[in-house]
């Protein structure tokens, strides 16, 4: 039994809604800009979709932050002691920190991982398109076969970069392949440079994302070559969305502590927005100034009487 079958007749569903819809408006049926848009339409819902998954990614991520220096120390306690009893131990006080901060190592790979289902649904709904066969919901053998054959600059989606030997499907795969890894780098570029506390630069979780933010560009542009094109726009366009998405949420919900926090409040002073912040602190600084001089004068007027004497 297939167990990708629901999430393939949905994708199905959504794709040929979208097809629908655009071809509704004007478009043409077989061309390529039709189903490009369609699978773009499809990344919008399963994105949208995925939301609140994000915010509670990005809640779990700052959480994982919070928790550095405590394990931290966690880890000089147990330095050098690698017996069982005190790994055992070590893993037990580890797990109950991540679960009193409400922390999970693995947040930020969830939302590709949760992905994962679907686009291996989108590759097999292609590869069984590639073959003029019906998918197994309201995918016709039809529409089948206009998917597969539609172009892209000159490359029909069903094509990739190894199997073909037209020089526009080479071209095609290969900006598609360098957009895809480079909108994959530069997300985790800017989480890693401007919403991070300097603090928790150096602890074991940061240097994992370092690691991560070079191989999943890398694993993307060596898998990438084998992937069909309407497979990789699936991907491309969610690798755009992802970017812009983590743009929005870095300028807006920024890690305290981070560049991305001090430059939020450099905007938010700059449209008087921090200016009741300011005056409060001013307004206490002008009340405990006088309430100084106040406890003073009397000292200086007994020191002048003891002089007179």
């Amino acid at each position: 039994m297939d167990f990708l079958w629901p999430i393939k007749w949905l994708i199905e569903l959504i794709l040929v809604g979208f097809h629908s819809l655009f071809t509704f408006v004007g478009m043409g049926q077989d061309s390529g800009l039709t189903w490009v848009l369609a699978v773009a339409g499809l990344v919008v819902v399963v994105r949208a979709a995925m939301i609140p998954l994000f915010v509670k990614q990005i809640l779990s991520q700052r959480n994982m932050l919070t928790i550095q220096p405590e394990l931290q120390k966690l880890q000089k306690k147990y330095k050098g002691r690698n017996d069982p009893e005190s790994r055992q131990a070590f893993a037990k006080e580890q797990m109950e920190l991540y679960k009193q901060f409400n922390a999970n190592p693995l947040s930020s790979c969830l939302p590709l991982l949760i992905q994962m289902p679907i686009f291996f649904s989108l590759y097999s709904v292609l590869s069984t398109a590639q073959k003029d066969q019906a998918g197994v919901g309201v995918l016709t053998k039809a529409l089948a076969g206009s998917f597969a054959h539609a172009e892209i600059f000159g490359a029909p989606l069903q094509a990739t970069f190894v199997s073909s030997s037209v020089l526009s499907v080479k071209i095609v795969a290969a900006t598609m392949i360098v957009l895809m890894t480079a909108s994959q780098f530069i997300t985790q570029r800017q989480i890693l440079a401007k919403n991070q506390n300097p603090a928790a630069m150096t602890s074991q979780y940061m240097q994992t994302q370092k690691i991560m933010m070079y191989l999943f560009p890398i694993m993307f542009a060596i898998s990438g070559v084998a992937f069909p094109l309407g497979v990789m726009t699936y991907w491309l366009v969610s690798n755009f969305w992802t970017m812009g998405q983590q743009f929005v949420v870095i300028r807006n919900m920024p890690t305290p502590g981070s560049q991305a926090h001090t430059e939020r409040e450099a905007r938010l002073a700059k449209r008087g927005k921090g200016t009741e912040a300011v005056a409060a602190d001013a307004t206490t600084d002008s009340e405990e100034a006088p309430k100084t001089t106040q406890r003073q004068q009397p000292v200086s007027k007994n020191r002048s009487k003891k002089t007179t004497k």
